[in-house]
This record gives C-alpha cells, sequence and structure tokens, in this order.
C-alpha cells in the first residue's frame, strides 16, 4: 500500500469476541491468525503498537454478577481471561516473527511482565508489539476503560476501536435497516445519545484528555492499515 501512515503510536482495542470467529467460545486460531497478519503489515510500516484484548469470549465479569456472583471475584476472574487472550496473540505473533511483549496490571510473573508506564513506552520505542493485560488491574471497569488509560499513559495518537461493525451508526444496524453510519462525532454527542460506543468512563477520559477514537470493523480484511493510513473509513470521535 502506497499510503503512509497517520500515526506513530496507536492503542489498538479489541474485544474478546473479535476472537471467536464464527464460534460461540473461546478463540478462533484463523480468527487470531488473521489478525496477527494485519497487525504485522501495520507494525512493519513503523507504527507503534499497544494492544488492549477484552475477555468477553472467555468470561464476563459483569454478566456473572447479575445472576449472583460477587462483582469483585467476577471482574477477577475476567482480568484472568484477558491475560489469556494476550497470551495467545503473543503466541499468534511470535510465529510471524514479530517481537511482543505482555504487560499485566496484576502481578502473574511466570507467564507475564508487570506494566509498568516507562517500560510500556521503551517496549513501544524498541517497534515491540506491546499488549495490555487484565485490564486497570481493578475491578467494576472495562477493558474499554482500561484502554483509554493504557492510550493515555503511553501518549498514543488515537485509539483504534476494532468491532463487528464498520463505524457508529445512528442505531443498531442489525436490529433497524435505516440506521446510518457517523463518520464523524464529537465525544459529547456520543454521550448525549448513548450510542454504546463504549462505557461512558472510557468516553470521559478520551474527551478529558482529546485522544481521537477511530471505530472500524477489524472483519473486513485490510481496514486496520486503511485506518491507520487516514483512510476515510469507520467513524472518527474527537472534538
Amino acid at each position: 500500500m502506497s499510503a503512509q501512515p497517520q500515526f506513530k503510536r496507536i492503542l489498538l482495542k479489541l474485544s474478546g469476541e473479535a476472537l471467536m470467529g464464527d464460534g460461540d467460545y473461546g478463540i478462533d486460531p484463523n480468527t487470531i491468525g488473521r489478525i496477527a497478519d494485519e497487525i504485522k503489515a501495520v507494525q512493519a510500516t513503523g507504527v507503534e503498537i499497544g494492544v488492549v484484548i477484552g475477555g468477553g469470549n472467555i468470561f464476563r465479569g459483569a454478566g456473572l454478577a447479575q445472576e449472583g456472583m460477587d462483582r469483585v471475584t467476577g471482574d477477577h476472574m475476567g482480568m484472568l481471561a484477558t491475560v489469556i487472550n494476550s497470551l495467545a496473540l503473543q503466541d499468534a505473533l511470535e510465529r510471524r516473527d514479530v517481537f511482543v511483549r505482555v504487560m499485566s496490571a496484576i502481578r502473574i510473573n511466570e507467564v507475564c511482565e508487570d506494566y509498568l508506564r516507562r517500560r510500556a513506552i521503551r517496549h513501544l520505542e524498541k517497534k515491540r508489539v506491546t499488549i495490555f493485560a487484565a485490564g486497570t488491574g481493578n475491578p467494576f471497569f472495562t477493558t474499554d476503560s482500561a484502554a483509554a488509560l493504557r492510550a493515555i499513559e503511553v501518549c498514543a495518537d488515537v485509539m483504534l476501536k476494532a468491532t463487528k461493525v464498520d463505524g457508529i451508526y445512528t442505531a443498531d444496524p442489525k436490529k433497524d435497516p435505516t440506521a446510518t453510519r457517523y463518520d464523524h462525532i464529537t465525544y459529547q454527542e456520543a454521550l448525549n445519545k448513548n450510542l454504546g460506543v463504549m462505557d461512558q468512563t472510557a468516553m470521559v477520559m478520551c474527551k478529558e484528555n482529546n485522544l481521537p477514537i477511530k471505530v472500524f470493523n477489524i472483519f473486513n480484511p485490510g481496514d486496520f492499515m486503511r485506518v491507520v493510513c487516514g483512510e476515510n473509513i469507520g467513524t472518527t470521535v474527537t472534538h
């Protein structure tokens, strides 16, 4: 692709469900392999890449809390699910000769590093794909909030939220055929209209720190590269 990247450092937010492929649970090797191929292609252009992955394909703490489980316990289990996904992506990338580090917000030294901001920035500067696992390390915070926090901490130029739809719509396009896609929307509009882009804590953090958000479909091959190169796809959220 002849276009040049528009960002030096990005934070890619993947949902755990993005790793399932067509399955109902777990990790699909073909899907995670394709995502790893796209990350490798973008990294090869010189872009520094941080990644946050959810854990919903394995465990969702908030959901079980509604069924009676202690919320804190459920959220801790969800954090461990994100570590599993992070290690799976690390393996897929390393099999493609990409240098990767997994950094966890909870101490789990036998399998990955502790998250330290300065060390994370150093990994990024060395062009290592840096995967931030275990959310923020605290219950009651989503991986969207973790992604916003890490993006701000490492001074990312943009947060790229990879979803199953090609942007933000006026309504759920799967339920409402008249729904239309926004090319651009402000943080405040997204908050006021409760469009479900991400949780409100994450959106407010991005707004207060002027961190642009781009929402795109990770299942469209090549869209990750196109977004990084500034093509007008997906939806941009800014002031």
